[in-house]
């Protein structure tokens, strides 16, 4: 999944370039091509499939000249995660109705890539034999309200994988005391948004959870995979809801599983993530750029483009950030600000800025 805009990240990620197409850690490589790497150990190129806005389908192309570029799906509006689960597992099934397949973002930070590969291949062994949707949950290491949580219980029969437990509830973005109580009970993981399952089992969790999304891309089964699939799906993203996989189906089939993995998992959703997988010079400073000298500053994140020489003295806790000829500078503890930020910047400069 590749077609979200995040605002988070500005100037940064812009309507033009989101996050997912940046090298947001300065590992030579964007995130969406860390996730393509990352999958090619789990299967061929060819059967690696990207949805992605419409706006997004060159950038896509040249940041992964190994995907087939039939194998870009693209959305002509913007319905959150469960149309792009539906219109990519209807295309899929048509092609291959034994097809066992994982949904994830495309911007996400995986750090133990061997681990998430054998916590794949489980859930593939699970999703082959049984009609189950599984969910990866990452064990919390802090009662942090960014991210949704997992309640599981021990599943009736006994698993080949003991890390596999039967889903109880999901809950979205608790308040502070309550993800505390999440983390000290043990029995709540976070919720990572990869999802392993069937493309059978999916479609049919779809039609019996959710059939009115379900109906929608149910219609096109005679025009996936032929020259006609566009337009249909034009016409599919203009009928279908604004909706996300949780609510559509995982939060009401009663055939959830979850498996806890240890796996160096972040969504990368913040500067403030972003500053913890980074190394840190001798200040705490979480420096990305080749030229950059800083005097006296301490905790702050620092992202600027190679070729550009910045000094900066006395900063404590702060971010500063350059791209396309934007700087913006601003304490870590108000990132949250970033957004209205955003919203002002249109209002006052226009859209070319963001």
């Amino acid at each position: 999944m590749a077609g979200g805009v995040g605002t988070r990240f500005w100037p940064m990620s812009t309507t033009s370039h989101p996050k997912q197409f940046l090298d947001i850690l300065g590992t030579g490589r964007t995130l969406i091509q860390q996730t393509f790497d990352r999958f090619k150990e789990l299967c061929p190129p060819q059967n690696i499939y990207v949805v992605t806005s419409d706006i997004y389908e060159q950038l896509v192309a040249e940041q992964l000249p190994n995907l087939p570029k039939e194998n870009i799906l693209t959305e002509p509006s913007r319905k959150n995660t469960a149309p792009c689960v539906a219109y990519a597992s209807y295309k899929i099934h048509k092609l291959n109705p034994n097809a066992i397949t994982v949904v994830a973002p495309s911007d996400h930070l995986i750090l133990k890539e061997d681990v998430f590969v054998k916590a794949i291949k489980s859930c593939y062994a699970k999703a082959k034999s049984e009609d189950c949707l599984l969910t990866l949950g990452i064990k919390p290491s802090r009662p942090d309200t960014g991210y949704g949580y997992i309640q599981f219980v021990n599943t009736p029969s006994k698993e080949k994988d003991k890390r596999i437990y039967k889903v109880k509830t999901f809950t979205e973005k608790p308040d502070h005391e309550m993800a505390k109580f999440f983390v000290e009970s043990g029995d709540f993981l976070w919720n990572s948004g990869i999802f392993i399952w069937s493309t059978n089992s999916v479609i049919n969790a779809l039609e019996q959870n959710d059939p009115e999304l379900a109906n929608v891309f149910k219609e096109g089964l005679e025009f996936y995979n032929t020259p006609k699939e566009k337009d249909f799906i034009k016409r599919a993203y203009n009928n279908c809801k604004n909706i996300s996989i949780d609510y559509s189906i995982m939060e009401k089939a009663k055939n959830v599983y979850v498996r806890s993995s240890i796996i160096g998992w972040s969504d990368l959703g913040t500067y403030g993530s972003l500053f913890t997988h980074i190394k840190h010079d001798k200040g705490n400073n979480a420096l990305v750029g080749k030229n950059i000298m800083q005097y006296d500053c301490k905790d702050c994140i620092v992202h600027v483009p190679k070729d550009k020489l910045v000094v900066l003295q006395g900063l404590e806790d702060y971010i500063v950030v350059e791209s396309e000829g934007v700087l913006m500078i601003c304490k870590k503890q108000d990132e949250q600000q970033i957004r209205n930020f955003v919203n002002d910047v249109k209002v006052h400069k226009g859209d070319k800025f963001v």
